[in-house]
């Protein structure tokens, strides 16, 4: 089983004459959806609010098939974020932190230890950056890291990240503790400025990790490890937008790696294993960007678009 670790919150999306509507999103919470959906046995670890928001998140994940047993519940309104979306569908966000749900999973919320059925911690966004989350997904990581497969997406929000206090030194021990990492090129660039995106894979692989996926948006992704490399195209989809894209491309490779019996912390794929991952996590992001908001598709929609 997977244990999706962070937020979960409501994007606040614009939806014509100066309205806004709101939507289910968080990187993690999309992601432990999009995971349900496909089928993979999957956990959400975060904190949830008690009010109508956080009820409509909760019925959600649900509804989906994630197990909520590692989830707390608490009396904080639930965390907004506000998603501006060009005329291309990329969205960019504001968020409504101060005093909300999300960040206040602590580590008295967390078991003494993980039940043996969760084998795989997928952790990173905004889980990473606001306390006390972030401090309590890290100390999880480091206590767990040793008998769990630990995968991390940065999905870095710079908005973020002034006087968040030593993220940069947390995502860096994080993702020397990770066995899959899944970052898109604008992570990749940012962790590693100065270094072009295949030059920057390689010192992320460098750090510990057996596999680091780069998603470069239409153009596809491409995966490097110990013992392969690979590019592959995204589908040419109509994108209505991108929200919830790499949430959904990141459950797509795990999906593939579960279904294959590769999620594990001696990971080690073949060239053409790695391609049919690729390849199958760009559908699952593409048939994403169809729809309006973070919705993931199901096993049984998955055809070409």
């Amino acid at each position: 089983m997977i244990a999706v670790c962070g937020e979960a919150l409501i994007d606040l999306v614009p939806s014509g004459e100066g309205r806004q509507r709101g939507t289910a999103g968080g990187g993690p919470f999309t992601t432990a959806r999009a995971l349900a959906r496909l089928g993979i046995p999957t956990q959400f670890l975060g904190r949830l609010s008690t009010d109508a928001f956080g009820q409509q998140l909760r019925d959600l994940l649900e509804s989906d098939g994630a197990d909520l047993s590692l989830t707390s519940f608490g009396p904080e309104p639930t965390t907004l974020a506000m998603a501006e979306v060009d005329r291309d569908g990329h969205a960019a966000y504001r968020f409504v932190i101060d005093g909300t749900s999300a960040p206040n999973l602590t580590p008295q919320m967390l078991p003494t230890s993980l039940p043996p059925v969760v084998t795989t911690l997928h952790v990173g966004t905004l889980g990473l950056v606001l306390e006390p989350m972030a401090s309590t997904i890290a100390g999880l990581v480091g206590r767990e890291h040793r008998d769990r497969l630990v995968v991390v997406d940065p999905n870095i929000r710079p908005v973020l990240l002034n006087g968040a206090a030593g993220y940069r030194e947390r995502m860096e021990s994080v993702i020397a503790q990770s066995t899959i990492v899944k970052a898109s090129d604008a992570d990749v660039t940012w962790l590693y400025p100065k270094l072009d995106l295949q030059a920057a894979a390689h010192a992320l692989l460098a750090r510990g990790p057996r596999l680091v996926v780069v998603t470069l948006g239409a153009d596809g992704a491409f995966g490097v490890s110990a013992g392969a490399e690979a590019q592959v195209a995204a589908p040419v989809v109509d994108v209505v937008d991108t929200i919830g894209a790499g949430d959904a491309f990141g459950a797509g490779l795990l999906a593939w790696l579960h279904d294959h019996d590769r999620l594990a912390r001696d990971l080690r794929l073949e060239r053409d294993e790695l391609r049919a991952a690729l390849e199958f996590a760009c559908l699952v992001a593409s048939i994403t960007c169809t729809r309006a908001g973070a919705d993931p598709p199901r096993r049984a929609e998955l055809v070409s678009p």
